[in-house]
């Protein structure tokens, strides 16, 4: 017996051909999800070219930015077809940025780099 609600996973690649364009379907993505809006177009208040704008991309800051409201939240998750391969994750992305960059370091000698977080970086210069 399969599982009705098991996860199907996309690759960015396979997202950007359903771009309306290419496929006669519309996906977006929102926070890794997938998101198949082609039947919603007609129906969305500001009118479907906003969304066709992010067909096949990332509409997670253009949708957050624009401040929909919990009620739009909630019609987006009936549309979810899918989520984004682990490894192509914007998330994961960002965390694998953020622990490279991992606060400031000061090199004490040639063999030798220390992380230091000072709050005084401007007057002491060791955290430049």
């Amino acid at each position: 017996m399969t599982d009705a609600k098991a996860t199907i996973y996309y690759t960015l690649e396979e997202i950007a051909k359903n771009n309306g364009k290419d496929t006669d379907r519309v996906w977006i993505i929102y926070k890794d999800i997938v998101y198949d809006v082609t039947d919603y177009l007609n129906d969305h208040p500001g009118g479907g070219e906003l969304i066709t704008e992010w067909a096949g991309k990332d509409c997670t800051k253009a949708f957050d930015d624009f401040g929909h409201s919990g009620d739009a939240k909630r019609d987006l998750k009936a549309l979810k077809i899918g989520e984004v391969v682990e490894e192509e994750r914007k998330k994961k992305q960002k965390k694998t940025e953020k622990e490279a960059t991992k606060g400031p370091k000061v090199v004490e000698s040639k063999e030798k780099v220390i992380n230091r977080s000072c709050i005084h970086i401007i007057t002491c210069g060791l955290c430049a």
